[in-house]
């Protein structure tokens, strides 16, 4: 298999996961990706492993660790602009404030509103 082939599989992979709302696998298929190959746009990949991360934390109840890793992506997506790899970063670091608000407000991780998860468009 050719390595454009498997990078892209990786990524394929990872974001049929997170759109899946298995954020833990879709941070898994990301991180090989992100640690196995040479790419232009590594710290784009490392800014969706953070934000697949923070949705595992949420779910285990570490709001600080969410939170932390909420914000590590968003500062990682400030890099890029328009469509990349498919994606509408505008768009993205919208959703993600919207998240960071929700987060902030949030009392209890089993209260958060999940249809506030970006949908990676």
């Amino acid at each position: 298999m050719n390595d454009n082939f498997k990078k892209k599989e990786l990524f394929n992979e990872g974001l049929k996961f997170y759109k899946e709302g298995n954020y833990f696998e879709a941070h898994e298929y990301w991180e090989d990706l992100w640690s196995d190959f040479y790419l232009d746009d590594k710290k784009f990949i490392q800014g969706l492993i953070q934000l697949a991360v923070s949705f595992v934390h949420l779910r285990n109840g570490n709001m600080i660790g969410a939170k932390n890793l909420l914000k590590k992506s968003e500062e990682k997506f400030k890099s890029f602009s328009g469509i990349h790899r498919g994606i509408n970063v505008n768009l993205l670091l919208y959703e993600i404030r919207k998240v960071g608000e929700h987060y902030n407000k949030m009392v209890d991780p089993k209260l958060f509103d999940w249809t506030l998860v970006p949908i990676l468009r």
